[in-house]
């Protein structure tokens, strides 16, 4: 598929966005009594189709922004999606991410939680490469 990695390269792709369905038809010179809701087909699931598939990298890391139970959405997104990692920041109001420079990161890994503490977005990138690292060279020592 395209994007995909023979080496588990870090890969990124792009959302195809929401496009709406086509209107519902009306019969001629029916005038609307309303506005009729707007249906937007799901678009697919790259991450659990990454993670599931057969030409799995061997590390899949997912991104959850929560803003309430930041670490249960976490876990349960990681068994869902079927990925190795996901990396949650908590993106509540409070924290002033949404717009700021600073994230609040917690690494879920199927051995439990990994709670960072407040760092910049290069910090977060800098850190999450040096698990990513870690995990190929020394996996007994890198996040499970």
């Amino acid at each position: 598929p395209r994007g995909a990695s023979r080496r588990g390269a870090p890969m990124a792709a792009p959302s195809r966005g929401a496009r709406p369905a086509p209107p519902p038809r009306r019969r001629p010179g029916a005038h609307p009594t309303t506005t009729p809701p707007v249906a937007l087909p799901a678009n697919p699931d790259i991450l659990a189709t990454i993670a599931k598939g057969d030409r799995r990298p061997p590390l899949v890391i997912g991104f959850a922004a929560e803003t309430e139970n930041v670490i249960d959405h976490a876990e349960a997104k990681r068994r869902r999606k079927g990925c190795d990692w996901i990396l949650a920041n908590d993106v509540s109001p409070g924290t002033g991410t949404f717009g700021g420079a600073n994230n609040t990161i917690h690494l879920v890994t199927a051995g439990g939680v990994e709670h960072w503490p407040r760092m910049s977005k290069a910090e977060v990138a800098s850190r999450l490469g040096e698990y990513v690292s870690r995990h190929f060279t020394q996996p007994t020592e890198a996040a499970e």
